[in-house]
């Protein structure tokens, strides 16, 4: 008798442990927001979020105006047969230097899961490049898989 009382209380401990977790999870929401677009760091983030949200139109709004650019069709494609897959993965910010007034590289960390719930996610860092241009700050090359390696290749 004592024995099923106490694994009762085990069995309740562990409902009400799931309902509050799905509750915190639920309620919590998705805080992700687009912020300025006035510096090289927020140029990044902003790019990276269109494509994590699959807002491709904004996220190509973000390409250099350069020689060889693709147009919106091939960078469209692009992710829509999944050679990228940036919904996997997530980015962390680090630092950015300039070289002169008109170019900018942002340490970028791509965060990718593990697919293991024990396991902890694997990152790798890398550069963003970026140019000053008339509609400002844009994109001239960001790491895999938030860039295709043909893009802007004549």
């Amino acid at each position: 008798m004592k024995q099923d009382r106490f694994l009762q209380g085990i069995l309740i401990f562990i409902v009400l442990m799931v309902i509050i977790s799905l509750g915190i999870f639920i309620l919590r929401g998705n805080d992700q927001s687009y912020g300025p677009d006035d510096s090289p760091e927020g140029v990044v983030v902003n790019y990276s979020l269109a494509l994590q949200t699959m807002d491709l139109e904004r996220a190509y709004s973000y390409l250099a105006d350069n020689a060889h650019k693709p147009d919106f069709g091939t960078f469209q494609y692009s992710f829509l047969n999944n050679q990228l897959e940036p919904t996997d993965t997530s980015i962390q910010i680090g630092a950015t230097r300039f070289s002169g007034a008109d170019k900018a590289f942002v340490e970028v960390s791509i965060i990718y899961s593990s697919g293991d719930l024990f396991s902890s996610p694997n990152s790798r860092g890398e550069i963003a490049s970026l140019t000053k241009q008339a509609q400002g700050w844009r994109i001239v090359a960001m790491p895999y898989p938030y860039w295709w390696w043909d893009w802007y290749k004549p």
